[in-house]
C-alpha cells in the first residue's frame, strides 16, 4: 500500500475504543516509557486483566503529547533483538494511554487529575537531571517546570478533595536512573510542601498513605526509527508518527512496599520484573556487568579499529577478552549467586550482538575516566582484596585506557571526550617518555580514581608493561605478549 492512502492510525481502525478506567498516570510518554512502562501494562490489560488505563503527562513545554492525541493515544512497538542466539522481531500496537494532557496549556485538566477515583499508580522517566529541586520555583500557583514540583502541587490537590483518605495515596514508581530515585523524589516533594507551608497533615499523608517504590530499569529503546522509517512504514498498513523500536530484553527491579504484589499482577506475564525486598545487587550487577562490560573493552576495542559494540563483541579477540575478563575477574568479586550472573552476563552478551541496535564505542568514551572508576575499579580492586593477585585482563583494560588518553594511535585521532581538566591532565602525562613514569603518574592520580592506585602491589610495573607492549604491537598481540609475561 503506498504510503500517501494509508490512513492514521486510530482507535475505530485499530479495535480498541475500549474505555479503560485512569488507574495510572505517567510524567514522561518519550521513548522509554513507551517502549517500557507503557508496553509492560498494556501487556498486563491484554493478558492478565489488569483493566488499567493511562494517562500521559506532558513533562517539558517543548514535548509532543499532541501527535499521540492525533491518532487516539496509540502507537507501534516494534521489539527487535536476539534471545538465546536467535534473532527475535515483532510488532504491536499498544493502546493503554487513554489521553495525552499538555499541562503548560491545559493546566486545569492537568489539576483534575487529582480527582480521579481510581488513580493508584504514578510513573515518571523526566530523565536524571528531572528529578531535582528548584527553589526558585518558591509559587504554588503552576504551572511548574520542575516535575517535582508538579507532582507535589498534583498530590496536594488530591489530598485537599479526598479529605486526607488514607485509601486515596498513590504508589510512586519513578524510572530514571538514579540510586534511591523514590526516596529522592518524596524528598523533594516535602521540601515544596515546606516552602509553600502546605498543611502539615499533607506531609504527614504523604508519608504514611503513599507508598514510594525505589527501581532499577533497563531496556534499550531507541525510538523512532528515523534512519531507517520508510522500512518500518512499509510494514504497516497504517500511519504512525509514533512508533518506537526496542530492544527485546526488559528488566524492571522494583522495591516492595504495602503489598505491591498484590497490586500489580506482574507474575501473570512472561517478563523480567522483580518485585524484591532489596534492589541493590540487581543496581550492582548490571552496573559491573553491563555498563562495566562496555567500559572495560571500549579501549582495547577502539585501539583495535573497532567502532561499535556489535562489531567488538564480534570480534574473536574482543569477543573472547570481554567474556574471560566478566566470567574469570569481575563475577567472582560480587558475591552473588554463581548461576545468576552467568546468565545475567550471556544474556548482556547477546544485547551486545543485537543487529537492530547501533550503539558506537565513541559515544560510550563519553566521561570514560568517571566511567572506569564507578564500573571497573571496583572490580579490580575486590579481586585483588580477594586473590591477593591482579587480574591481568582489567589491568590490560586500565593500561589501554591510559594509552587511549594520549590522544592518538598510529594515525588515528581517538574519541577522547571529558573533561577539561581530565584530558589536559593526561596530555602533561604523556610528555614522559617513560612507561613506568607515566604509569605511576597516572595511577597515583586521585582526582581520576579517588584513590592512589600506585599503591596497588605490582599494579604500576604491569599497567607500564602493557603500555609499553601496546606501542609496538597490535593490540590482540600486545595483549597475549602481557599476559604470557604474567604467566
Amino acid at each position: 500500500m503506498e504510503n500517501q492512502t494509508k490512513q492514521k492510525l486510530n482507535r475505530e481502525l485499530n479495535h480498541s475504543q475500549e474505555k479503560l478506567p485512569i488507574k495510572i498516570m505517567q510524567f514522561g510518554g518519550g521513548n522509554f516509557m513507551r517502549g517500557f512502562t507503557d508496553y509492560v501494562i498494556d501487556k498486563l490489560n491484554k493478558e492478565a486483566g489488569f483493566n488499567a488505563g493511562i494517562v500521559n503527562v506532558q513533562p517539558t513545554a517543548g514535548g509532543s503529547v499532541h501527535k499521540l492525541e492525533e491518532q487516539g493515544n496509540l502507537y507501534t512497538l516494534f521489539s527487535r533483538g536476539i534471545k538465546k542466539g536467535e534473532i527475535i522481531d515483532t510488532k504491536q500496537v499498544i493502546s493503554a494511554i487513554q489521553k495525552s494532557i499538555n499541562p503548560y496549556t491545559n493546566y486545569d485538566e492537568f489539576l483534575a487529575l487529582a480527582k480521579e477515583e481510581e488513580l493508584e499508580f504514578i510513573f515518571s522517566n523526566t530523565t536524571e537531571t528531572g528529578i531535582a529541586y528548584d527553589e526558585s520555583e518558591d509559587d504554588y500557583v503552576g504551572p511548574h517546570k520542575n516535575f517535582p514540583a508538579k507532582l507535589t502541587v498534583l498530590l496536594h490537590e488530591r489530598f485537599r478533595h479526598f479529605n486526607g483518605a488514607a485509601d486515596k495515596g498513590v504508589r510512586i514508581i519513578p524510572c530514571e536512573l538514579i540510586e534511591d530515585n523514590a526516596f529522592s523524589l518524596r524528598d523533594m516533594i516535602l521540601k515544596y510542601a515546606r516552602l509553600w507551608n502546605l498543611d502539615p497533615d499533607f506531609a504527614q499523608w504523604i508519608n504514611q498513605s503513599n507508598y514510594f517504590h525505589n527501581t532499577l530499569v533497563d531496556r534499550i529503546v531507541p525510538g523512532y526509527p528515523k534512519d531507517d522509517a520508510e522500512s518500518y512504514e512499509d510494514q504497516l498498513d497504517y500511519e504512525d508518527q509514533m512508533m518506537v523500536v526496542s530492544e527485546t530484553f526488559l528488566l524492571w527491579v522494583i522495591q516492595d512496599a504495602g503489598n505491591l504484589k498484590e497490586r500489580i499482577p506482574f507474575d501473570k506475564i512472561n517478563e523480567q520484573i522483580l518485585v524484591v525486598d532489596d534492589i541493590q545487587p540487581y543496581r550492582l550487577r548490571k552496573v559491573r556487568i553491563l555498563n562495566g562490560g562496555h567500559t572495560l573493552m571500549l579501549a582495547p576495542a577502539i585501539l583495535s579499529g573497532k567502532e561499535t559494540v556489535k562489531e567488538s563483541i564480534d570480534d574473536a579477540f574482543i569477543g573472547k577478552f570481554l567474556g574471560e575478563t566478566i566470567f574469570n575477574e569481575v563475577n567472582p568479586t560480587l558475591g552473588l549467586d554463581e548461576t545468576e550472573l552467568k546468565d545475567f552476563a550471556e544474556e548482556v552478551f547477546d544485547r551486545f550482538r543485537n543487529p537492530f541496535i547501533k550503539h558506537y564505542q565513541a559515544s560510550i568514551a563519553l566521561y570514560f575516566v568517571s566511567k572506569f572508576k564507578v564500573r571497573i575499579l571496583p572490580s579490580l580492586l575486590g579481586y585483588v582484596e580477594i586473590n591477593k593477585k591482579l587480574p591481568l585482563n582489567l589491568v590490560f583494560s586500565l593500561a589501554s585506557l591510559i594509552r587511549f588518553y594520549q590522544g592518538n594511535f598510529g594515525e588515528k585521532s581517538l574519541p577522547i571526550n571529558d573533561e577539561e581538566s581530565i584530558v589536559a591532565q593526561f596530555k602533561e602525562i604523556w610528555t614522559n617518555g617513560d612507561y613506568g613514569k607515566v604509569a605511576e603518574l597516572s595511577l597515583s592520580e586521585t582526582a581520576f580514581w579517588d584513590t592512589d592506585l600506585s599503591q596497588v602491589d605490582g599494579l604500576k610495573d604491569a599497567v607500564a608493561k602493557a603500555l609499553w607492549e601496546i606501542d609496538r604491537n597490535d593490540v590482540e598481540t600486545a595483549y597475549h605478549n602481557f599476559i604470557q609475561f604474567y604467566s
